[in-house]
């Protein structure tokens, strides 16, 4: 029996809703906490997947833009707790502890980012674009490890959650309704997104580049911009799980982050609206139980990838409602 995939995404945001709030009751914060956790890579993999879903870019390191919010937060915060100026150069300004602001300035240097890699990344394709992606990802991995003004390979800790005007950050609950919140604004705008005009023309470079040079689109300008909101989306989520762990390390930089990205939205459905959360919530429910049972935990995450890959390329979405996703 074949499901409708309207109903699929409304039972999984009921789910992620539902769950906190028997958390609240049951007097279990650990898992608002790990419900949050799982909100927050499903914004960051739902970013990923307007570049590899929507335009069919594999990109191997969108870590890059996850570790620049993370670090954005990081320093921002870490600047106003000490109370020291922050030097811009020739300009000093002071930290800041709000969120909005803190956001803001999140998705502005991760969108910054995005346009200058994929300037020069989108000169590639294929094998080429990915491996230059995870060299950009290397470059910031090993820049943030040498840069001992901001705890180097040690990382940044901050000792208080920012703050949201009207919300108490540090109540798991209020954090979780704020991040789910971001979900469901970067859910809708993917949404309006992928069936607006410029969601058709990137969907059609993405079948057939000459075809679409044919009829006078411009598939590298239509692709740095899918790079460049991809990135601004995967920003705001490093800014989020910066601020639920109050800690920022390199390894927010890292391959491995990027490849997670990749497999959440491959569990979940490539090209899915909600695939990517489904992924997510698949991805940390995995790490919680079975990463209790065993440190080698990712041998059964890999089965389940490959059961999913040889059986279901539509993923979880594909295999419930009976249609593959898009093919990268």
């Amino acid at each position: 029996m074949r499901l409708d995939e309207r109903l699929v995404n409304a039972v999984v945001l009921l789910g992620i809703l539902a769950l906190p709030l028997w958390a609240l009751f049951a007097d279990e914060p650990f898992t608002i906490t790990l419900v949050t956790r799982a909100v927050i890579l499903a914004l960051a993999a739902v970013g990923l997947n307007i570049l590899l879903g929507i335009g069919g870019l594999v990109s191997f390191g969108h870590a890059v833009f996850f570790g620049l919010g993370g670090y954005a937060m990081g320093i921002l915060a870490y600047h106003a707790q000490n109370y020291t100026p922050l030097s811009l150069g020739v300009f000093e300004t002071d930290g800041t502890q709000l969120m909005p602001v803190i956001w803001l300035v999140a998705v502005v240097v991760s969108g910054v980012a995005a346009c200058l890699i994929g300037l020069l990344s989108l000169r590639t394709s294929g094998v080429y674009f990915i491996m230059i992606t995870l060299a950009f990802g290397q470059m910031f991995f090993y820049f943030a490890i040498s840069w001992a003004e901001y705890g180097g390979e040690d990382g940044l800790s901050i000792y208080v959650r920012n703050s949201f005007p009207g919300i108490n950050t540090l109540v798991p609950i209020e954090f979780f309704g704020l991040c789910f919140a971001l979900l469901c604004v970067v859910l809708l705008f993917t949404a309006k997104l992928q069936a607006s005009p410029f969601g058709l023309a990137l969907n059609a470079t993405r079948q057939s580049q000459a075809r679409a040079e044919a009829v006078g689109l411009n598939p590298m300008r239509l692709r740095l911009a899918a790079f460049v909101i991809s990135g601004c989306v995967t920003g705001l989520a490093g800014a989020l799980f910066a601020d639920l762990n109050r800690f920022v390390s390199p390894s927010m930089f890292s391959w491995q982050l990027s490849g997670e990205l990749i497999v959440l939205i491959i569990i979940g459905g490539v090209g899915r609206l909600m695939g990517p959360v489904i992924g997510a919530c698949v991805f940390v429910t995995l790490e919680h139980v079975l990463g209790g049972l065993t440190e080698f935990w990712h041998i059964y995450l890999g089965i389940v990838l490959l059961v999913i890959v040889v059986f279901g390329r539509g993923g979880v979405m594909g295999l419930l409602t009976g249609r593959e996703g898009a093919h990268v």
